[in-house]
């Protein structure tokens, strides 16, 4: 099977905004469509590539009768795992409406944010927390909190910087209702 978008999971989520794909360690995961992961398979991986030779669950003919992909997606509303599921159903319906080329580009947007936020504000500790903001906030606020981080922090000791970072996004967070934590 032809995989066009490898980072583009299954089911919607976006790899390149997790927490394991952004890891700088031997357990990085590569992305869904990666082969270590289709070797070993989820759910999504089993039906959608492996019995049934389509990339996204959207492009089944059972997408709107599907149990299973109607229970993630009715899970991502309330919880998340270790990657934010906030934005499962805008994404689904943005690719669905504007396609996956577009969602792509709009995901490396925020990938190369994140990739930023990670390079000069990450203390050790706030990948996820970056991996959250990168795919709940909108790319003009995380730009925005990008250059204002850079400003208030020119000159500071990492843990400053991730501090004065943290505290813009939050604020940001505040402002808009977003929820910056990984929801159980």
């Amino acid at each position: 099977m032809d995989i066009q978008y490898p980072e583009i999971g299954i089911c919607g989520l976006s790899c390149r905004l997790c927490p394991m794909y952004n890891a700088q360690t031997s357990s990085r995961c590569a992305g869904c469509k990666s082969p270590g992961r289709i070797a070993v398979g989820c759910p999504f991986i089993t039906c959608a590539v492996k019995k049934k030779g389509i990339e996204f669950c959207w492009d089944c003919p059972q997408d709107s009768t599907c149990e299973k992909w109607r229970k993630h997606r009715e899970a991502g509303k309330l919880h998340d795992s270790f990657k934010c599921y906030q934005r499962l159903e805008a994404d689904i319906a943005f690719i669905r409406e504007r396609g996956a080329a577009e969602f792509e580009k709009d995901q490396k947007t925020r990938e190369q944010i994140l990739t930023e936020m990670l390079q000069y504000f990450n203390d050790g500790r706030s990948r996820s927390y970056f991996c959250i903001a990168a795919t709940v906030l909108e790319i003009d606020e995380l730009k925005d909190a990008l250059t204002k981080a850079a400003v208030q922090s020119r000159n500071l000791p990492p843990k400053e910087k991730a501090k004065v970072m943290r505290s813009i996004l939050d604020s940001v967070s505040r402002e808009k209702g977003y929820s910056l934590k990984l929801r159980n």
